[in-house]
């Protein structure tokens, strides 16, 4: 016998002993488990509308701004 079939062997025992109605989560893990999913739909429809209400636009970089970053080498270089 593998190592792998040793280990199932002895937890098959183990296995048979667990009661079945303390493994299952039953009705109270389904809805616990329903409201964390309705609240995560309801948060990330909430999340689209702001996010379309925002409107981004990126301000023109200013001519002192510039020419400061082409004194410093900064500028890009075009070949």
């Amino acid at each position: 016998m593998s190592a792998t079939q040793t280990s199932l062997a002895q937890l098959l025992p183990l296995a048979k002993e667990l009661d079945e109605s303390k493994v299952s989560p039953g009705v109270l893990g389904f809805l616990v488990f329903a409201v964390i999913g309705l609240a995560v739909w309801m948060l990330m429809k909430s999340m689209n509308r702001h996010m379309k209400r925002v409107d981004f636009e990126e301000a023109p970089a200013s001519e002192s701004a510039t020419d400061t970053a082409k004194k410093a080498g900064g500028g890009t270089r075009h070949a």
